[in-house]
């Protein structure tokens, strides 16, 4: 027993001082982490959002109006400003340099020139000179723009440029067109006025038609670069329900009804009426004149139904018609009789003005193959959409046609095709060209015009192209 009992005794003492080490390990660790840790935290920095300067300025000085040393009033409201921030603004700096009387006052009373201009966006603008930034509301943005021009805000007209041209869409864009042209937002006015050129036929719309003024409305009918959806003759579809909305802005519904309305009114119009004066001689129509001036009849009258539809319509002067046809009439002589190849240099001046233009509108990938519809003086052309590629093929004895087909071994066309893709508010977010080009085509022959990368495609995809098919001769006299 005496043995056992030092042994355990012996053992005992030996955990104890194992216990006793482990301990003092452990306390080591621990004071070491806390260390680290303590370490750590002092090396960590710390983030805490103060209220800034700006906002201080714009608190205390702007709104509180604290150490003011000018009154401005206007519109029957009083600001409590500082010379030193509206020496900012060019109007304000000329105002109180030299000797003009503002210099030495203390309260000055502004004359608001400007109808865009309201309390609010005087707040604003004169808000800008304390803070550095400001919130633009689009609703709100042609008023601000107006005080920050008149006020000379450099900044604000500067951010009032960038939120239009962010915002345009059906809803704003006719405003900001004429906004920008007040302005000289030049870049802003041309924006506007790609977007109408894209989104005019492809995506038409009751309330735009309504806005559009006529200058404007003129303008985009002249154009090259506008995005035609199918035909000619659906820009002078398109026209027709504009100048029924113009003087029947009362009428409401869908786009889908819009053309039987505006069809039924012209119609009822020319029962109602005592003489047969086509509607642009009349006193109500003739002040859409110049814009129908810009429609290419040639390309019109080159159907038969549609020829018929213009003939029903009484619209257009008939001395329009009459030289259509026979401008037309000649170009198809000398094409017959004179072996017209088609255009053998392009004239880009001549061609923007004189082309056809025509488009489509491919909903899904997929295969597509389809001809513009007319008389195209022999040359039938048609157009493939398959693997990514647009195709041009002249077509002279592989498949039937309704109309002439010229037989000739050769036949050249000038063309500029255009390929477009838009987000829901109508702005483009994919496009390709060709540019101008002038293609010889041998009987039967086809060439891949345009080959697509598969990965940027996005459906549905807008195809618009104008097309030449014969030579750019100025008419002689006895053309007409």
């Amino acid at each position: 027993m005496g043995i056992l009992s030092s042994i355990l005794s012996r053992r005992e003492k030996a955990e104890e001082l194992l216990g006793e080490c482990k301990c003092r390990k452990r306390k080591y660790r621990c004071d070491s982490d806390e260390e680290n840790e303590e370490e750590d935290l002092l090396n960590t920095p710390r983030r805490k959002k103060l209220k800034s300067t700006s906002k201080y300025i714009y608190q205390t000085l702007f709104l509180n109006g604290e150490n003011s040393d000018i009154k401005i009033c206007a519109l029957d409201q009083e600001w409590n400003l500082h010379k030193i921030y509206l020496c900012q603004s060019g109007y304000f700096a000329s105002m109180f340099s030299g000797s003009w009387k503002e210099s030495s006052m203390n309260k000055i009373e502004l004359k608001i020139p400007d109808n865009n201009i309201d309390v609010e966006a005087l707040q604003v603008a004169f808000g800008s000179l304390y803070r550095d930034d400001v919130l633009i509301k689009p609703g709100r943005v042609i008023a601000i723009l107006a005080a920050a021009c008149m006020l000379q805000l450099d900044g604000l007209i500067q951010q009032c440029a960038e939120t239009m041209k962010e915002t345009i869409g059906s809803k704003t864009v006719c405003s900001y067109h004429t906004a920008a042209g007040t302005y000289g937002l030049e870049n802003v006015k041309k924006k506007c006025l790609e977007w109408l050129l894209n989104n005019l036929l492809t995506h038409q719309n009751v309330d735009l038609f309504k806005e559009l003024r006529l200058y404007l409305m003129k303008q985009l009918i002249q154009s090259p670069d506008l995005f035609v959806m199918q035909v000619e003759m659906d820009i002078y579809t398109a026209l027709k329900k504009w100048v029924f909305l113009k003087l029947v802005p009362s009428w409401s519904g869908c786009i889908k009804r819009l053309l039987s309305d505006a069809d039924d009114w012209f119609s009822k119009r020319r029962k109602d009426s005592e003489d047969i004066a086509p509607f642009l001689e009349t006193e109500e129509g003739v002040q859409f004149l110049p814009v129908f001036r810009h429609l290419r009849l040639q390309y019109i009258i080159n159907d038969l139904a549609s020829a018929k539809i213009i003939e029903r319509d009484l619209i257009l002067p008939p001395g329009w018609l009459s030289c259509a046809y026979k401008q037309q009439w000649f170009t198809m002589l000398r094409t017959e009789q004179e072996d017209e190849l088609g255009p053998q240099e392009l004239d880009k001046e001549e061609f923007e003005i004189s082309s056809m233009r025509c488009g489509r509108k491919l909903t899904k990938d997929g295969d597509y193959c389809w001809r513009w519809t007319g008389f195209n003086f022999g040359f039938d052309l048609i157009v493939t959409y398959s693997n990514h590629c647009i195709i041009f093929k002249r077509n002279t004895l592989s498949r039937p046609c309704g109309g002439s087909v010229s037989l000739q071994p050769q036949r050249n066309i000038a063309f500029r095709l255009r390929l477009a893709s838009f987000d829901s508010s109508g702005k483009v977010i994919r496009s390709r060209t060709t540019g101008y080009q002038i293609l010889t085509l041998e009987k039967d022959e086809e060439q891949v015009i345009l080959t697509l990368d598969s990965r940027l495609l996005i459906f549905p995809l807008y195809i618009c192209c104008n097309f030449q098919y014969t030579s750019l001769r100025r008419r002689t006299e006895n053309e007409g």
